[in-house]
């Protein structure tokens, strides 16, 4: 699946998707119960997509990986399409990327 194929409403939605950025996380209660969300921008090579990362999954990200989304979920929110996990979603970091990090030539000791 590929993010030019997204529908507002849709769910079940599988992929995977580079992030190219990630907010600071905020907090807010609902129902009693503390939260928190961080906005990523996410791209693949059909477009650009928020990525809505709840709770522990805000801490997961870095910008320059590739995560998989399962189950996702599409919403819309100021006009604007939004994938996020959901309810019964999941996450997964398939590949780090290397911002800020340095590659595996440079860690080498000589």
């Amino acid at each position: 699946m590929a993010i030019s194929d997204l529908n507002v409403g849709q769910g079940k939605v599988e992929i995977t998707v580079e992030v190219v950025s990630v907010s600071e996380p905020r907090t807010f209660e609902k129902f009693g119960k503390p939260g928190r969300v961080a906005n990523a921008k996410a791209k693949d090579e059909t477009g650009e997509i928020t990525l809505s990362l709840w709770n522990e999954d805000a801490d997961k990200v870095k910008p320059g990986d590739k995560v998989k989304i399962s189950n996702g979920f599409v919403s819309e929110f100021r006009g604007e399409k939004q994938l996020s996990t959901g309810r019964y979603g999941k996450l997964e970091v398939v590949e780090h990327g290397n911002a800020g990090k340095p590659n595996a030539e440079e860690e080498s000791v000589e």
